[in-house]
Formats: C-alpha cells, sequence, structure tokens
C-alpha cells in the first residue's frame, strides 16, 4: 500500500515509514527522531504556522530564515545568518516554497559544516526535482509529506513520514482513526468546494457567506486548524487516494503547484480579479507565517526577515491548473499591478512562466 511505495520511492524500509491523520503530526515525529528536546530548528519564514506548531509540540525552538526573492525560500547564505550567534540548533526544515526547488546544494555545505540534520517537507513539492537532478524528499534524513487541502498530494487531511536515514528501532505506528467528525468533512469537502465555487460565480458575497456557515457548523475547517496527535492514522481510502496520485507525478519531475507574482495595492487588484471571475485571494502567504490569525504565536519578528515581511504585503499566486489561455484576461490585469512590468509584459506574452524567475 502507500508504507511501501513511499519505502521504496525515498529509499527507506516499511517500518521506518509511518502515516498520521495530518502532515504536522508527522513532522513533529520526524523532529522528534533526529534532534534533541530543547534544540532550534531553522524553517523557512514563509510557512504556515502548522511548521512552528509542529516544532514547538517536539519541544523545540523555531528559528526564522530569511528568504531569496526568486525562490521564496533560504538558500546557503540566508541559512548562515539565520544561526549566525544561535547555540544549540539542530536541524533544517527545507520546505521548497510552491513547489519551486530550493538551492539544496548550498543548504547542504551549511548543513555539513554545522552538522545540521536536513528534513525535507514535501507539501509543496512531492515529485520536483532540484537543479542537481536529485529529486525532493532524497537529500534529507527524512522526508515528510502533507496530504492537506492544496497540497501537491491532495487527499484533504493527512500525513506521512519516511525516515530515509535508518533509524536505531522501528518508528511506532499509529492505531487510531480519526474522529469520526473529521471523516465527515473529509469525505464530503470535495463537494462542498464545488458547491463553494459555484456560489462564487454567482456572486462572491454569497460564496463566503456560504462558505462561513459551514465553519461555523463546523462542516469545514479553516486552513491550519488541528493538532498534533500521534495516535490518528490516515483512513484507508485516503491512503488509496494518496497512493493513486504518488503513482501519477511523472518520472521527470514535475512543476510548481502554484506561480507567484509581486504586486502593489493587492486588495485592489484582487477585488478586479474577482469581478472577472478569477478568485485568487487564497494567497500563500499574506504574512510571513500565516495565516494571519496564527501569526503572534509564532514569535516572528519582521526586521530579522526583511525579504520575507516584504514579500507577504505583496504576493499574489495562481493555481498552476488553470489553463494558460483561461488566463490571459486576469494576466492583463495583474501586469498592470506587477512590480516589475517588464517581467509580466514577459509572462503575459508567454515568454517565460513565474517558475522561470531566475
Amino acid at each position: 500500500g502507500l508504507r511501501a511505495y513511499l519505502a521504496a520511492h525515498y529509499g527507506a524500509t516499511v517500518d521506518h515509514v509511518a502515516v498520521y491523520n495530518n502532515g504536522r503530526t508527522a513532522l513533529s515525529v520526524a523532529l522528534k527522531a533526529l534532534a534533541k528536546r530543547g534544540g532550534k530548528v531553522v524553517v523557512t519564514s514563509l510557512t504556515c504556522y502548522a511548521v512552528v506548531q509542529a516544532v514547538k509540540s517536539a519541544g523545540m525552538t523555531p528559528i526564522f530564515a530569511d528568504v531569496d526573492k526568486k525562490t521564496l525560500h533560504f538558500g546557503g547564505k540566508e541559512l548562515e545568518e539565520a544561526i549566525k550567534g544561535e547555540k544549540d540548533v539542530q536541524a533544517i526544515i527545507v520546505q521548497n516554497n510552491l513547489g519551486i526547488p530550493a538551492d539544496i546544494t548550498s543548504i547542504e555545505e551549511v548543513a555539513k559544516a554545522h552538522k545540521l540534520v536536513i528534513i525535507e517537507d514535501l507539501a509543496h513539492c512531492a515529485g520536483i526535482k532540484y537543479a542537481d537532478g536529485r529529486e525532493a524528499g532524497t537529500v534529507g534524513r527524512a522526508a515528510v509529506l502533507s496530504f492537506g487541502k492544496g497540497k501537491s498530494i491532495d487527499t484533504i487531511t493527512g500525513g506521512a513520514v519516511v525516515f530515509t536515514d535508518a533509524l536505531d528501532t522501528p518508528i511506532e505506528q499509529p492505531t487510531e482513526l480519526p474522529k469520526k467528525a473529521d471523516v465527515f468533512r473529509a469525505r464530503f469537502y470535495p463537494l462542498f468546494t464545488v458547491i463553494i465555487r459555484a456560489l462564487y460565480y454567482i456572486h462572491p458575497k454569497v460564496g463566503k457567506a456560504f462558505t462561513a456557515g459551514l465553519i461555523n457548523m463546523h462542516a469545514i475547517k479553516r486552513s491550519a486548524d488541528g493538532d498534533v496527535n500521534t495516535r490518528q492514522r490516515m483512513t484507508y481510502w485516503q491512503c488509496k487516494l494518496a497512493l493513486g496520485q504518488l503513482q501519477a507525478l511523472p518520472h521527470q519531475g514535475r512543476g510548481p503547484i502554484r506561480e507567484f507574482y509581486l504586486v502593489h495595492d493587492r486588495e485592489t487588484l484582487l477585488i478586479k480579479l474577482e469581478k472577472e471571475g478569477y478568485f485568487f485571494d487564497d494567497v500563500w502567504y499574506t504574512t510571513p507565517v500565516a495565516p494571519e490569525r496564527y501569526f503572534k504565536k509564532a514569535d516572528f519578528h519582521p526586521e530579522s526577515c526583511p525579504v520575507a515581511t516584504e514579500l507577504a504585503r505583496g504576493i499574489i499566486n495562481l493555481p498552476t491548473w488553470y489553463d494558460k489561455s483561461s488566463l490571459k484576461p486576469a494576466l492583463k490585469i495583474i501586469k498592470d499591478y506587477a512590480l516589475d512590468p517588464e517581467l509580466a509584459e514577459a509572462e503575459f506574452n508567454g515568454i517565460m512562466t513565474p517558475s522561470e524567475k531566475k
């Protein structure tokens, strides 16, 4: 099944693979196994609070590294800056934001020099390849996958950890099924999504009101909500769904799951796009640690990561499943708000895509 596939694909043994009800639990398990409690863990400053939650639940402290504007992730230079003067740094989480490959070679060099464990978070990037040809998930001592909504492998909820560097003992497997309410939400979320999108096309206010009603009734969860629970496993039908998606990944590597643009006056732009039937307000990330309602809990200091702070004020991203021709009207609107008009003009004319920004 899923565990056997993950073990074979990433070079592990089946007893070093476990699947959980969410990705943050899998990440917490990886950290507890590979780093010492009380230590520090480097994470990218453009991230979801779920990552911070996983680090804290493992008894560790996150250190935020600033990012490079082209990759939305830290490289070796930013990593060195983040750990300068810090004591007891144990590990690094490489996230490959939006499925854009990080500069893994320079990250590895710094990790080796400071004896830091690399854990790869594949939530955005299952199936991508780094510039040197290696696949994400095969570089660090562990690979962690999240199968949540909008991720590169999407089963609504779920996650997995794969220890590519064998531990002294097999990891304990979760045995409990998720709560019935969680299973219900996962089963019916695809139907709710279809209804929500249809209502948004009727009028954004109708779609938003229906979504708010579902949240208030606990029929769906807001993004980033969840807890760390090592006893709960994925359901069998979700494992089967994840396996099918993983097997369908192209062998030559896949592209980003979203394309990003840097703009001014983002709120006005999103309203204009809505009027044309484009709903791109699910922005990753409007705050360096998102969503905004969790930002204060992250203990993030904007002055330490100025690039990420600036990007969070003006980034928008488009899901890559849209057909390019259907996006022409949207790209024309975005072009007028782009911070780099020349690059936006090139993208609009189809000369390059945002993922090719180098």
